[in-house]
């Protein structure tokens, strides 16, 4: 028997920011493991991630080749579809575009601009968003609905675990220079005219400790509203947990991801499975 497919990605939720949050519901699932992302910053994650491929192990003395084939076979299992192979994603590479010829119903919705409608990710989605707040995961539960004989799949960005790890209305440290980035995603966001030359301490290690234990304060928000998704799936339904990059909290004296270097942007979690 087919499966739904839910496919969650924590937008740059680094490997121990999950490790140090409990996480029950993610718990019913799997356990999470370290793996690593194709890239440091969110577009051209996302673009591994709608070819079909997930997070890889960092596997040693294999072709890469080797690697992605075996992985495209790995849907066989998640789906329960027999006769799925590298050969069912080309041309077009698309995990969406092979579901929907398996008579899925597409849906995605999004909470980073870089993946808006505009951009092309949407293709072969048959319903696709940007949600209107970055760290909106209730409101697209409150969407999810599953219907009698007929195959879902739900891929959501959230954006509860990105920068700048917003809450509701908390007062978190400010980091000069970067809110220009993300400039309009939440009124809480707004450009305070300042370059990173003028701070005179960028990476305060009180701060950064501070954006630290919000993201997996994050985590454990995202968590709960898990729970309200787990509660409305049906038990033929695949979860995959795990996220595009990291995050950087001052280590090497970098914060953030993008082009950046650093273990810690690529260390991510990633855990798949059905709830127990």
């Amino acid at each position: 028997m087919a499966t739904n497919l839910v496919y969650i990605i924590m937008d740059s939720c680094r490997f121990d920011s999950y490790q140090r949050a409990k996480t029950p519901n993610m718990d019913r699932i799997a356990s999470g493991e370290r793996r690593y992302s194709y890239a440091s910053w969110t577009a051209p994650s996302h673009q591994s991630i709608f070819m079909g491929q997930v997070a890889h192990a960092s596997p040693t003395k294999i072709l890469a080749s080797e690697v992605y084939k075996k992985e495209y076979v790995k849907w066989v299992d998640r789906l329960d579809t027999p006769n799925l192979s590298f050969k069912s994603f080309v041309p077009e590479l698309s995990l969406a575009k092979v579901l929907q010829s398996l008579g899925y119903r597409t849906v995605g919705r999004v909470s980073m601009p870089v993946l808006n409608p505009f951009t092309g990710f949407n293709k072969y989605f048959d319903d696709y968003k940007l949600m209107k707040d970055h760290n909106d995961f209730a409101g697209m539960v409150d969407e999810i609905e599953f219907t009698k004989d007929t195959l879902h799949y739900y891929f959501l960005n959230l954006g509860e675990t990105h920068y700048p790890y917003m809450l509701k209305d908390e007062n978190l440290p400010r980091i000069s220079g970067v809110h220009g980035v993300v400039k309009g995603m939440d009124e809480a966001i707004v450009r305070s005219g300042e370059t990173l030359s003028d701070t005179k301490e960028f990476f305060l290690a009180e701060e950064m400790t501070a954006l630290h234990e919000q993201q997996v304060r994050c985590v454990e928000y995202v968590d709960g509203v898990l729970g309200a998704l787990l509660e409305k799936s049906p038990d033929n339904t695949h979860f995959i947990i795990t996220s595009d990059h990291g995050d950087c909290f001052g280590e090497g004296d970098y914060f953030g991801h993008g082009p950046i270097m650093h273990e810690k942007v690529f260390e991510i979690p990633f855990f798949e499975g059905r709830k127990r």
